[in-house]
């Protein structure tokens, strides 16, 4: 175990120097809330109720709500100015007859343990405590609060046992208990001896905790029968700008799909280069000649009757596409109509010089 206070138990003018440790601990077995689908942890977010913003640790504060709905805000510099109980002092005001305490008061539970040169002063006071029935009503700040508690021996060791407020514990206010009920003396009889054949000794080591012994159970079964699956790994988020975040996911995007991002940046590059060469300088408006094939949006015979139209006008044909809007013959159609009277005129000079 390990200490969790150092101080020193003060009556009289004795001082017995003490460590406080932890006398309880819950074995309950816990259970993490998880996706059924994968087995992620569910993580909670801290989410504002007016805005639906989650909200970092940094912008919480404490605020309360008094009966009449008006928010109070306490900020630090508030709650720095309250006092506060530093002491390491476990003073006793007085001692009790053991009886006179309610067990509805007592909440936690803590072993003293005494340095090696406070051993005497520490038995000394165990001692009187059990040697007349009492128990020692303490005051100690514990975490920063002031609280009652009480000492208390438990084998060898001193007990510490803090107190809840006497305002901290409500009365029994059921109106049903005050009605009159009226007990037979055969029945009072009856309840007597029931409760005499079952009387014992309380041995508290007789008795465990049977649901928590069948969890178990149940889950050392499954895990031997392959009902368990390795609990996933979890990835840490990457504190990383907007930039950067788009960067990577640009970048694993292209090697998704098969190439790296400098490749990206090279094939942009020839393929711009292919579509320059391919493309023509525009046809100047004094020429008559229209293209010889028909352009991929009109028909055979739309392309006769543009041809006619353009050697009358002088001009090169336009097409209208399905919004209406003119367009131009491709640069592909006319770079095959140079090309197409460049052939023509080279056999022609051929077939002189033959």
């Amino acid at each position: 175990m390990r200490a969790i206070w150092n101080g020193a138990v003060s009556f009289g003018l004795v001082n017995v120097p003490v460590r406080l440790y932890a006398a309880t601990s819950n074995h309950d077995i816990r259970f993490h809330q998880v996706h059924e689908v994968d087995g992620g942890r569910i993580r909670q977010k801290r989410t504002c109720s007016v805005c639906g913003e989650e909200v970092a640790y940094s912008e919480i504060a404490k605020g309360y709500e008094t009966d009449d709905g008006q928010l109070i805000m306490l900020t630090d510099d508030d709650l720095a100015s309250l006092p506060t109980a530093t002491g390491h002092e476990i003073d006793v005001v007085q001692f009790v007859p053991a009886e006179q305490v309610d067990p509805l008061l007592l909440d936690k539970s803590y072993y003293l343990e005494p340095e090696n040169k406070a051993l005497k002063p520490y038995s000394l006071l165990r001692e009187a405590l059990r040697e007349t029935d009492r128990m020692a009503l303490v005051k100690v700040a514990l975490r920063q609060r002031e609280t009652l508690a009480l000492l208390r021996v438990r084998d060898n060791a001193i007990v510490l046992q803090t107190m809840l407020w006497p305002d901290e514990v409500r009365d029994a206010d059921f109106p049903v208990l005050e009605n009159d009920v009226e007990v037979r003396p055969q029945e009072m009889a009856m309840a007597s001896s029931l409760i005499d054949s079952l009387s014992g000794e309380f041995e508290v080591g007789e008795f465990e905790d049977d649901y928590r012994k069948a969890v178990g159970e149940l889950i050392e079964y499954k895990r031997e029968h392959g009902g368990g699956r390795p609990a996933p790994e979890e990835t840490a988020a990457e504190d990383t700008d907007d930039m950067t975040d788009l960067l990577t996911a640009l970048r694993r995007s292209v090697e998704a799909a098969g190439g790296k991002a400098s490749d990206g940046k090279a094939s942009d590059s020839k393929a711009s280069e292919e579509k320059t060469s391919d493309e023509a300088p525009p046809e100047p408006a004094g020429d008559a000649e229209a293209p010889a094939e028909e352009t991929a949006s009109g028909s055979a015979g739309s392309s006769t009757r543009k041809k006619s139209s353009s050697s009358k006008s002088g001009k090169a044909p336009a097409e209208k596409g399905s919004s209406g809007t003119k367009k131009t013959g491709t640069s592909g159609s006319s770079s095959r109509s140079r090309r197409k009277k460049a052939d023509d005129e080279s056999d022609e000079k051929a077939s002189r010089t033959a």
